[in-house]
């Protein structure tokens, strides 16, 4: 087959694709985990059922796709803050705010207990931490050798404080908030 006719339809299939995540979210979001149903993906999305069940088998494979999609973005969305421009601290507190509101605004997207549970599993999301964890070390190091952090203790260390202590950005009632929680953290990292 010709190139443009082999991206015309890879094109297609991504547009399926990702048509059929965003409406199995939106379903979740409307009706809950348990409620929703292939065949109500199937229709919200615009497609057969045979034809939902050529790119998903069931409920469960399509929202572990959506949440891989979601994760890959937000990695990314913290790989370009921490590459802003400024010195180290000013990098790692653009890191550290990205994350707490990452945290903050899903919380905001109606993403309750449940679904959060089901798409959290270690086995599922175990390399992303690690990305993740591995880019805040990198930068509280660098931050260190900066003198703008503490360097008592490991850059390991105070990224999995920092990681735990943001993710609280999820029950703060505003960005401002989550702005404060920053400045705490923060605070705690700063070199004494």
């Amino acid at each position: 087959m010709p190139k443009l006719w082999n991206e015309t339809i890879e094109a297609h299939r991504r547009t399926v694709h990702d048509a059929i995540l965003d409406a199995t979210v939106e379903l979740v979001r409307e009706r809950g985990l348990l409620a929703v149903t292939m065949s109500q993906i199937a229709e919200k999305t615009g497609i057969g059922r045979a034809t939902l069940y050529k790119y998903f088998p069931d409920v469960e494979t399509i929202l572990a796709a959506w949440h891989g999609r979601h994760v890959a973005a937000h990695l990314e969305q913290l790989a370009r803050a921490g590459e802003r421009g400024g010195d180290a601290g000013q990098r790692l507190e653009a890191v550290l705010e990205t994350y707490a509101l990452i945290h903050h605004q899903m919380a905001r997207h109606g993403f309750g207990p449940d679904l959060v549970a089901l798409l959290h599993r270690p086995d599922d999301v175990g390399h992303a931490q690690h990305r993740l964890s591995a880019m805040l070390r990198d930068a509280l190091a660098d931050a260190a050798r900066a003198g703008a952090v503490r360097d008592d203790v490991a850059p390991d260390e105070l990224a999995a404080f920092c990681l735990h202590a943001l993710r609280a950005g999820a029950v703060l009632p505003s960005q401002a908030a989550v702005r404060r929680l920053v400045a705490v953290t923060l605070a705690g990292l700063r070199a004494r």
